[in-house]
């Protein structure tokens, strides 16, 4: 079963997103802010992490960073799922190989799991 880790502060967005992914036949993992999502993809090791950039705590570029930082990390897809517009992220965002950006407002549920599938390559 394909693994997601859903890193987002707001819990109706998130249970909203893990409702779509598991009747979609995902595994899905929560984390309500950066600290505790750096912790739940460093056990859990999902295929893929869906990071909101605005969060408390610990923020989603910091907790990115954490991410590549270990051995397992480095790889591992992760797609920004944001309200912010790709302007207004940050700069440095780029250079840790992020497979996708995703303001939140623009797709529906159903579009961002077509855009997960789409990046691991799974039907």
């Amino acid at each position: 079963m394909t693994k997601i880790a859903i890193i987002e502060d707001d819990s109706a967005i998130h249970q909203m997103y893990r409702m779509k992914f598991e009747s979609e036949g995902f595994d899905v993992q929560l984390a309500a802010d950066g600290r505790t999502g750096v912790a739940l993809v460093k056990n859990f090791k999902p295929d893929l992490v869906l990071l909101d950039l605005q969060m408390p705590e610990v923020d989603g570029l910091s907790a990115l960073k954490e991410i590549r930082g270990s051995d397992w990390g480095k790889f591992v897809p992760v797609i920004i799922l944001t309200n912010l517009g790709e302007e207004e992220s940050p700069k440095e965002l780029k250079q840790y190989d992020i497979s996708g950006y995703i303001v939140k407002a623009d797709l529906t549920p159903r579009q961002v799991v077509a855009r997960v599938k789409e990046v691991l390559g799974v039907a």
